[in-house]
């Protein structure tokens, strides 16, 4: 019997995504995996939902980049803890390196762990990381076809965040299209519309993840 490389990387991987649920099992702690394109804007979303929920929601972050920490230093300013996982090359995060973040990150007192994931729509989809809900983030300035040339994406989110609102007057995105898209893939998906940059819409995000992080 042969067993295709894809298949023992796959196998793997999965093997370190059961050992990371249980981590976070045991620690009661709410895991997000962040999925997105380059410059979306995940960065700002979750460095602004650390400040706001500051004192209420205590958050780290598992970052993960091909090259340089620019982003965890960003998580840094904002007041949480960050851990920096450069890829050099790869288009997604493992669940081994994240099992090996973990190591480094000083959990004990976090309710949320934030897996920010190489900005890409296609490969870190693929791959579990032991979350308990993926994020995918989806800025207006990239256009309104991606849930239809990305639905394996928008059909494993629990959670779409529509960034950059404030833009919409400007730009020729059709809002309408792009919720009957991401329905007709995931018809179970929270959908919200925000701007990280202007703080319009994230009070609804914050709720959401209060409430599923068991703060309430």
């Amino acid at each position: 019997m042969k067993v295709s490389l894809n298949q023992k990387i796959l196998s793997r991987n999965d093997d370190f995504a059961a050992k990371n649920k249980a981590y976070f099992r045991r620690r009661g702690i709410l895991c997000l995996n962040f999925i997105s394109s380059p410059g979306s804007g995940k960065t700002t979303v979750i460095a602004r939902t650390i400040g706001a929920l500051k004192g209420k929601l205590n958050i780290a972050v598992i970052e993960g980049d091909i090259k340089t920490d620019t982003d965890a230093q960003k998580i840094r300013a904002a007041g949480a803890e960050a851990v920096q996982i450069e890829t050099h090359g790869a288009c997604h995060l493992s669940a081994e390196q994240v099992a090996n973040a973990l190591t480094l990150l000083n959990s004990a007192d976090a309710k949320v762990i934030i897996i920010e994931n190489v900005g890409n729509l296609v490969c870190p989809s693929a791959f579990d990381l032991g979350e308990h809900r993926r994020v995918v983030v989806l800025s207006v300035p990239e256009g309104d076809d991606k849930p239809v040339k990305y639905p394996g994406t928008f059909a494993e989110a629990d959670v779409v965040l529509i960034n950059k609102i404030d833009l919409m007057d400007y730009l020729d995105f059709n809002l309408e299209r792009v919720l009957a898209d991401i329905r007709a893939v995931n018809p179970d998906a929270v959908i919200l519309q925000i701007s990280a940059s202007t703080g319009e819409g994230m009070q609804a995000w914050y709720d959401w993840l209060t409430k599923n992080a068991g703060a309430e």
